[in-house]
């Protein structure tokens, strides 16, 4: 578009006053003298329409930010200058004010689309994420501080409300101009619709990914459209979905009859991914621990079996894969979460508590009730509040690992007398931000855990950390080290002749760590002494090993629950 001023006759129908976006000629004050020079009305009508370009082309993947990225020809921008000079003034403004509104929250969902796909793994849902953001919240605050969280919900606030305010500024400064150069805005619409044609038939793209004819804003918009309804149609699904439960009615005494005497374990590693296990960069010291621990609990007596389960969930939002597991329903979003919560349905935990195993959770990274404990059917829950913890923190989590395991032993496994223990515990050092990272110390020294105050004080921080991506990712892979170890040390010192431990991942680690295509696939092994106990688990086809094979079999994290009551029932008998 030019920006030199038309010399043919304005429309009989324009108005004389200045339009929404235009400085008026009149009134006091040096700023207002200035915006009316020339020059200076020049350069904010090139200001606005270069804003309007951008934002039809912003795209919703960080990586796709680039120059080949705006140099493509939107399609919109076309049927935008059509739509705006043949509408009278009045009816001009509010259009062009409400695709402002429109063309700037765009920008703002896309933009945090960027960070749930560097996070997630997937696109912000404008429906079912509103909730994460509190968690979002939490996580920096506990593992930054309060003034990053503070300055986060600033920086939050501000996309929000002044992408959508100067996108209308300048969509209505555009209109004016466009309105005042009817005849070279029309031949410009038609040049770019005609080049858009021309390059979207010939298949004309500047990269792979990327084709010269942009549809980015229509399209996008069309697919949040969609999403939106495809949301509202799956939570009715899920409705009838959670419902149907094959194991409502099965009697107490038919449940889990292949684990009668035995205390089972149920652990979580946080982001716990098939990355951890077969990229190159972590598979040598990951494969070197579970090697090495596949020896140590050989000579204890224990055997494992392995496999993969896709998660329903990448990069966070722990609570998605432990609620599918539990229920055996695939829980892949808030919506889902929360029917599921305020359903019936029977879960793992229940299904021990109703065969009479006394039920716990040990949840070192709650720091607030946790009312969903009533729904999943725990007696009792430990969490950073009561387990005693006088340590200092390492990075998100509350205690390190072998904290957790050292009080999980003195409060309940070492019970004299107690009944059979039916435990889920997550195990958090392998969380996000990687830093600092606690080191295994004797057992019998854990105390308290003030005596991880000088391991704290002498690990690199979170700042340092993450200066660079080679060093998160070097971190990351250390934790997962670190917690396996834990682990395996912990079951070969007290693991008795009656433990059944089942440990998986919850999902894999971000983008950051995982690269851009990473599967969903966590690693999943179970560990027990007595043979029989893995001998109903022989139809699986899992690797005799704590690493499962590349070729194990890949189940979605929703079958574990209907699998594993399967074969620890009557029916799984040999």
């Amino acid at each position: 578009m030019e920006t030199e001023p038309d010399t043919t006759e304005p429309e009989a129908e324009e108005p004389t006053e200045p339009e929404a976006g235009e400085p008026t000629p009149e009134g006091p004050g040096r700023v207002r003298r200035l915006l009316n020079k020339p020059w200076a009305s020049r350069s904010l009508t090139v200001v606005a329409c270069v804003t309007v370009f951008v934002a039809l082309l912003y795209p919703n993947i960080l990586r796709r930010i680039s120059v080949g990225s705006f140099a493509r020809i939107p399609i919109e921008a076309a049927f935008i200058i059509l739509l705006l000079i043949v509408l009278p003034r009045r009816p001009r403004i509010t259009v062009a004010s409400i695709l402002g509104v429109l063309l700037g929250w765009l920008v703002v969902e896309k933009s945090l689309d960027m960070g749930f796909f560097r996070t997630l793994a997937r696109p912000f849902d404008p429906v079912l994420d509103w909730s994460l953001f509190g968690d979002a919240y939490n996580f920096v605050n506990e593992t930054y501080g309060g003034l990053a969280a503070w300055a986060a919900i600033i920086g939050a606030i501000l996309l929000g409300l002044s992408a959508p305010a100067f996108v209308t500024w300048a969509m209505l400064r555009v209109s004016a101009f466009l309105t005042r150069h009817r005849r070279r805005s029309a031949l410009t619409a038609t040049g770019i619709a005609a080049a858009w044609m021309l390059t979207f038939a010939l298949g004309i793209q500047l990269t792979a990914e990327v084709p010269l004819a942009a549809r980015t804003s229509a399209t996008y918009a069309w697919d949040r459209i969609w999403q939106a309804r495809e949301g509202m149609k799956n939570e009715a699904e899920f409705a009838a979905e959670v419902n149907n439960d094959p194991y409502r009615d099965v009697p107490a005494d038919q449940l889990l009859t292949g684990l009668h005497g035995k205390d089972f374990v149920l652990t979580f590693i946080e982001s716990y991914g098939r990355n951890a296990v077969e990229a190159p960069e972590f598979a040598e010291s990951t494969g070197a621990v579970l090697t090495d621990g596949d020896n140590k609990l050989k000579a204890a007596g224990f055997s494992a079996r392995s496999g993969w389960l896709t998660s329903p969930t990448f990069g966070g939002s722990s609570w998605l894969a432990h609620s599918t597991l539990l229920s055996g329903l695939w829980i892949n979003n808030q919506s889902r979460y929360r029917n599921l919560n305020a359903s019936q349905r029977l879960t793992l935990t229940k299904a021990f508590k109703t065969a009479n195993w006394d039920t716990v959770a040990m949840m070192p990274g709650n720091s607030r009730p946790w009312p969903e404990s009533v729904f999943y059917g725990y007696n009792r829950v430990w969490d950073s509040r009561n387990l005693g913890y006088q340590g200092p923190k390492f990075g998100w989590a509350s205690m390190p690992d072998q904290y957790t395991l050292t009080r999980f032993n003195e409060l309940e496994y070492s019970k004299p007398g107690r009944q059979p223990l039916m435990v889920e515990m997550p195990l958090l050092s392998t969380h996000t931000p990687w830093a600092p990272i606690p080191s295994s110390i004797p057992w019998e020294q854990v105390g308290d855990g003030s005596v991880y105050t000088a391991q704290a004080a002498a690990a690199a921080s979170k700042a340092d950390i993450w200066s660079s991506s080679k060093k998160v990712r070097k971190e990351y892979g250390k934790s997962v080290v670190y917690t396996l170890s834990t682990l395996i040390d912990w079951i070969q010192r007290y693991g008795d002749d009656n433990l059944v431990l089942v440990f998986l991942g919850d999902h894999q680690p971000s983008s950051v760590v995982s690269g851009e295509d990473a599967s969903h696939d966590v690693p999943i092994t179970i560990v027990a002494k007595d043979p029989a106990v893995l001998d109903r688990i022989d139809s699986w086809g899992w690797t005799e090993s704590l690493k499962p094979a590349t070729t194990a079999p890949v189940w979605q994290m929703s079958d574990f629950r209907d699998k594993f009551l399967t074969a620890y029932g009557p029916d799984g008998a040999h």
